[in-house]
């Protein structure tokens, strides 16, 4: 009976670490450069702090998650292990609606403030953000999923304590 607690567990952080090596493995590489009027403009993820953000909380949470999936399944950790997966849940889930948001000026771009969308001139920077958002909001669900799973096993385990 145990083991059917641990492999859900596992399987989804294993989910979850792939997504987010992946989420930050897409946005580090994400690139590119467009001419205009002579001039050459590079588009990459340093050039935004909210990309920066989004890049090293799912490295965080990568490190995060490979140190985690490696944890004995009989731990006494378990109490920490649901915060911690709290924390890093609640990080990513800023980190994504972030990006969401400034990818998606990115792309339309905002007229009431004067700035144009970019995408058209620096698309496969834009693909590259766009994978690496989908990747980060996997986790993000994953994660959720995961302190979801969590939250049950605890409750479980106090009431078969009180019976």
């Amino acid at each position: 009976m145990a083991m059917a607690k641990i492999i859900p567990t596992f399987l989804l952080r294993l989910i979850a670490l792939g997504a987010t090596i992946s989420a930050t493995a897409v946005m580090v590489t994400s690139h590119d450069s467009t001419t205009v009027l002579n001039l050459k403009f590079v588009a990459k993820y340093t050039n935004s702090p909210t990309f920066k953000y989004f890049a090293l909380t799912n490295a965080i949470a990568s490190g995060y998650g490979l140190t985690t999936i490696f944890l004995p399944s009989k731990t006494s950790l378990w109490r920490l292990l649901l915060v911690l997966d709290l924390v890093i849940l609640c990080l990513l889930d800023s980190s994504i609606s972030a990006a969401l948001a400034i990818g998606y000026v990115g792309k339309k771009g905002n007229t009431q403030a004067g700035w144009l969308p970019i995408c058209g001139q620096v698309p496969k920077f834009c693909d590259h953000a766009n994978a690496a958002l989908i990747c980060g909001f996997v986790a993000t669900i994953v994660y959720f999923l995961l302190v979801l799973y969590s939250l049950h096993s605890a409750v479980n385990l106090l009431s078969a304590g009180k019976a």
